[in-house]
């Protein structure tokens, strides 16, 4: 290595860092800039909340079990990676999800995009609505648009536009699986802003959704056919997929395992000074790190102390596998989603070998419940044997599945769930800004700060080495 190479340190071993080290790398090499780049992760293993469980012919997500086919950054990493024969769709024959009201499964009516009615006919006819709510609902076709571009809570909008019923009974728990979160507490600009890109435009949000305003029209014609059929995808053997072809692509990269960084000086660039002592040079910086644990990092800023207001929110999922022969049921749906106010400790439930057909073995059916969200984290308390019972308990009442799980696998997550407060993009603007004024080369990347989806990740690494590789032209 010339040692008048570029020195990159990235720290965070998850798919936001990973996916940053790919594209310093690959930049690099196109520009024949010569770097040295070092990964420092925190745990025994990279990938962060990515992780596939493979036994017995299972394949359990210990994480994420998909990501949104339509956002192409995952897509092109896919592709740059040689993955694209590994992408598997969800099964085509199971299109169906219900919502528990009242005790009673209920299946969610055609036309709802994010929990926004687009069709009449399914929406006057489903359950899951009183007449009164229904009523409510149509009025976002002449409640006039709010004026002006100052945020607000994603649950005070969607109050406002189709009413608390819809709003609790249905956009809750659909967008629960994404954040986990208080909708009064969550920031609409930086959650989904499309929907107050539609009510400018509109006046409506069931008009903009109906419309299709806010999504792309069509997959280009360079993104593979099975991206154009399906919603979600995943890899053929999981999501860990992706984590171990980009570790095999950095095979130049130094990987320092389970370290933590102490301190960054600014000291002939930068030192990177690790808990045991170690310390990296280094000329730039990628943190993919938790906001809370570079807040601490960059406290001598006083924008910055806007990251520690990023609450992180601790989810488990419980995935339970039966003998078709023992559950003497049939269930043809992806799956059914549990609003607070039925009182449940799971939130959700996968039917995943029906969505996934490559995630069970013949003769056998997978299960994937979820448990926590904000405001409900004493489950963090509970043994793992407590959260399986606790899970089998709702599936008693809610299925009738009584039977002996044949294998239980419970993945606790953490402070894995960033809530982006009110004002958040705004802030976000000034905390990088006076970053790069104190710590110049030194980037922000990950689920805590831009989108916290799989392809929202590898997006803000692929910006952050963008930034990078051009600041050292």
């Amino acid at each position: 290595m010339n040692k008048n190479a570029k020195k990159v340190v990235i720290l965070g071993g998850g798919i936001s860092g990973l996916s940053a080290a790919f594209y310093v790398k690959k930049l690099a090499e196109d520009r024949q800039l010569e770097v040295k780049i070092t990964l420092v992760e925190k745990s025994d293993r990279l990938g962060g909340k990515l992780q596939t469980v493979r036994q017995n012919h299972f394949m359990i997500e210990k994480g994420p079990d998909a990501f949104l086919a339509r956002k192409t950054a995952i897509l092109d990493l896919t592709m740059e990676l040689g993955l694209e024969a590994d992408l598997v769709s969800t099964n085509p024959k199971a299109k169906s999800a219900s919502i528990l009201h009242k005790g009673k499964l209920h299946t969610m009516p055609m036309g709802f995009i994010l929990g926004i009615p687009t069709k009449l006919t399914p929406f006057i006819r489903t359950g899951l609505i009183s007449p009164l709510g229904k009523a409510r609902a149509a009025m976002d076709l002449i409640i006039p648009a709010k004026k002006g571009d100052m945020d607000e809570s994603l649950g005070d909008f969607i109050k406002r536009r189709l009413g608390k019923e819809v709003l609790e009974q249905i956009t809750e728990p659909l967008l629960s699986g994404i954040y986990a979160g208080d909708t009064y507490s969550l920031s609409l600009k930086s959650t989904f802003p499309q929907f107050k890109q539609m009510e400018q435009k509109h006046g409506s949000l069931i008009i903009g959704m109906a419309k299709g305003a806010g999504r792309k029209s069509g997959a280009p014609n360079k993104l593979p056919e099975i991206a154009k059929k399906s919603m979600f995808l995943s890899y053929r053997h999981g999501l860990s997929t992706i984590v171990e072809r980009l570790k095999e692509k950095l095979d130049t990269v130094q990987f320092v395992m389970e370290q933590r960084v102490a301190e960054i000086r600014r000291e002939n660039g930068y030192q990177v000074v690790l808990d045991q002592g170690q310390i990296i040079d280094a000329d730039a910086i990628i943190c993919a790190i938790p906001a809370f644990e570079a807040a601490k990092l960059f406290s001598d800023i006083t924008s910055v102390s806007w990251l520690n207001k990023i609450n992180y929110v601790s989810v488990a999922n419980i995935s339970l596998a039966y003998k078709n022969s023992d559950l003497h049921l049939s269930y043809e749906g992806t799956g059914f989603l549990v609003p607070r106010k039925e009182g449940k400790m799971i939130t959700a439930c996968t039917w995943s070998s029906t969505k996934w057909s490559h995630t069970a073995p013949e003769g056998y059916t997978l299960l994937r419940t979820y448990i926590g969200h904000a405001g409900a984290q004493e489950w963090v308390q509970m043994t793992d044997e407590e959260l399986v019972e606790a899970a089998r308990k709702d599936l008693k009442d809610l299925m009738g599945i009584d039977a002996q799980p044949e294998m239980t696998e419970v993945s606790r997550c953490n402070q894995s769930m960033p809530q982006y407060p009110i004002g958040h993009q705004e802030q976000m603007a000034k905390v990088r800004h006076d970053l790069s004024q104190y710590f110049p080369n030194v980037f922000l990347c990950g689920a805590g700060y831009g989108g916290v989806g799989i392809p929202d990740c590898i997006a803000q690494g692929k910006e952050a080495a963008e930034q990078l590789v051009s600041g050292f032209l």
